[in-house]
């Protein structure tokens, strides 16, 4: 049975408090949440790939939506940028958003099996008109954590909100590998937005 995150006691109130007290930074991109159109899904054990559109735009993910009930964990990639990916984390909130705003940077450290430890940092952002928190993780050895994944069997996530208060999450990776090779295809035979639709 998928674990819940657990983030509301410890995170949600300081992350809320964040938020009132500070106007925080705006996020690029539309003032509200957007729905994106979803196609080509397909499973892979434990993880999905899927393309996502609106208008030109085209991004590609590979997720685990399995690990916990209220959280999922995503490696994206926009059409036209297929070789700058990132990695997500989506936890469901209780309530909609009232703005959007970066209301924290942490330290980040993801870590496969036995494998390299990566250390990053971690954004938490909310998005207005969206019941997601989301925690966007940037990483100067991105590649190399995506080939560990691809062969490993559990991904382990440590944020450190605070001095002594780190938050711990681990995620299955059954699939992991098939999913973020079909989403890199997905990705590669895309037209770039307002490209020609000849070239890939």
């Amino acid at each position: 049975m998928p674990r819940r995150s657990r983030i509301a006691p410890s995170l949600l109130l300081p992350l809320l408090a964040t938020l009132l007290l500070s106007a925080g930074l705006l996020l690029a991109g539309p003032a509200a949440a957007t729905n994106y159109n979803t196609s080509d899904v397909q499973a892979h054990g434990g993880w999905h790939s899927l393309a996502l559109s609106l208008g030109e735009a085209r991004h590609f993910r590979a997720i685990d939506q399995h690990s916990y009930s209220d959280s999922i964990f995503s490696v994206n990639a926009s059409a036209g940028a297929c070789d700058l990916p990132w990695l997500e984390l989506r936890v469901a909130l209780d309530a909609y958003q009232p703005e959007s705003a970066t209301v924290n940077r942490v330290p980040a450290d993801l870590r496969v099996d036995h494998e390299t430890i990566h250390s990053g940092r971690a954004a938490f952002v909310t998005e207005r008109g969206d019941r997601g928190f989301y925690v966007r993780i940037a990483l100067p050895e991105l590649d190399l954590l995506l080939d560990e994944m691809a062969a490993g069997e559990l991904l382990r996530l440590r944020l450190m909100r605070g001095e002594d208060d780190p938050w711990f999450m681990a995620f299955s990776l059954a699939g992991a590998g098939e999913a973020i090779a079909r989403m890199q295809r997905l990705c590669a035979q895309a037209p770039a937005p307002g490209g020609d639709e000849g070239n890939d």
